[in-house]
């Protein structure tokens, strides 16, 4: 896709010529919204999933586990088999379940006694906080010392995580798993998965990675690229709704593995009512649920996946990266300002970290004009175009707001960040 020139007349042609424009229009969409990043709006198939599961809760009440359409009992399995696309996975390799950091607890702790729990976890030091927690978490559990049990590879400049830093750290430790993200929450670095991959499995080492902010934006190979286990969110660009439920893969090799976590709803199904007090797994990924499916957290799923489908994940990252180029052509036009993300489209997923001392405030200065971003300290106001509901005047609209509370100091009405959600 062609990236407009950085007038208000090309960005509306771009937008004119754009096979995805007609999206949009199936959103309901908060002013100017560039925080998909963060919370994808809902879209009208969203919302009639969710009418429809409240209907057959209506209807069937306890019967809608197997009266359900689909039926609520392999809801997670069937969404596992619609995502597998997005992530390059194979049947059975992916299910929707529990919360991101419930999987990152069970995952890494999974592999990690499979590798005899002797080693380290490999993490970097520009992870999302949740990541370090869990694992710190489960290394305690074990009566290790995370401080001695973590090798945190450390940033160069603040933003970014330099592969050959990763590959040093696994050839310097004794690394039991890699655990890192797709994309980077704060910069919008996208890492090289299939490096990081070969290097860990070059180590002796399994790899995990954590695709909260690229699934959906970004498509993926996992299988292909024999990375081990995966977890993701689905409530950003996916648009799945707050607090939607979570999504993993396993690779098949791993397939007959007990987690770490176990629980009733990853029993095999064909067994699963019989009661039985010895836990047997699940033969696939579906073996890492571990609490019943929560059908109205999972329905808004079902929906937008509708939505994404049709749209397709190649399409939908070729818009991305041409509407990542444009903000980064217009932000690098602004006095102030200073972009903090990758610039080739490789190396960066769906948002662009935009720098300027007083970012907090500049954030909602544009809030205060329905330019919907977010702020990460310290300097970070981030800026996710996405491609479903977003297009080329969006994100001139969003540059020129930047210049003029630039220009202007307009940030200066706003108090200074004093904590709390933003």
């Amino acid at each position: 896709m062609k990236v407009p020139d950085t007038t208000r007349a090309a960005a509306r042609a771009a937008d004119d010529s754009d096979p995805l424009a007609e999206f949009a229009e199936r959103f309901d969409v908060p002013g100017t919204y560039m925080d998909g990043n963060s919370l994808g709006p809902i879209s009208d198939a969203a919302e009639a999933r969710v009418e429809h599961v409240l209907e057959e809760w209506r209807d069937h009440a306890v019967e809608g586990w197997t009266e359900g359409d689909p039926d609520w009992f392999h809801y997670g399995e069937r969404l596992g088999d619609r995502l597998a696309p997005l992530v390059g996975a194979r049947e059975g390799e992916v299910v929707a379940a529990n919360a991101t950091t419930v999987n990152i607890h069970s995952l890494v702790a999974t592999f990690y006694d499979l590798a005899d729990g002797e080693g380290t976890v490999l993490v970097n030091d520009l992870d999302f906080p949740t990541d370090h927690y869990a694992i710190r978490a489960q290394l305690r559990q074990r009566g290790l010392d995370p401080d001695e049990h973590l090798t945190v590879v450390e940033s160069r400049d603040g933003r970014t995580i330099d592969e050959a830093d990763v590959e040093r750290a696994l050839e310097r430790e004794d690394v039991s798993v890699l655990f890192l993200p797709s994309v980077l929450y704060r910069s919008g670095q996208l890492l090289d998965i299939e490096r990081l991959t070969e290097a860990a499995h070059d180590a002796g080492a399994y790899a995990g990675f954590d695709l909260a902010h690229s699934v959906g934006v970004v498509p993926h190979d996992l299988h292909a690229r024999d990375v081990d286990f995966a977890t993701w969110c689905h409530y950003k660009y996916l648009n799945a709704g707050p607090g939607a439920v979570a999504g993993l893969y396993l690779h098949e090799d791993h397939f007959g593995v007990t987690p770490a976590l176990a629980g009733w709803w990853g029993h095999e199904k064909a067994t699963q009512f019989e009661m039985r007090h010895e836990y047997t797994p699940a033969e696939r990924a579906g073996a890492f649920q571990i609490g019943t499916i929560p059908i109205l957290a999972a329905a808004p799923l079902d929906g937008a996946l509708d939505i994404h489908e049709t749209a397709g994940i190649d399409r939908i990252r070729e818009k991305s990266v041409a509407l990542t180029e444009y903000l980064i052509h217009l932000v690098d036009e602004l006095e102030g300002y200073t972009v903090g993300t990758p610039r080739a489209p490789a190396h960066r997923g769906g948002h662009i970290a935009v720098e300027h001392p007083e970012a907090y405030r500049v954030t909602q200065a544009l809030k205060s004009r329905d330019v919907v971003v977010d702020f990460r300290p310290p300097n970070v106001v981030r800026v996710a175009p996405a491609p479903l509901y977003t297009g080329f005047e969006d994100v001139f609209d969003v540059a020129t707001h930047l210049r003029d509370i630039h220009e202007n100091r307009a940030y200066e009405g706003f108090e200074p960040q004093s904590g709390g959600v933003t």
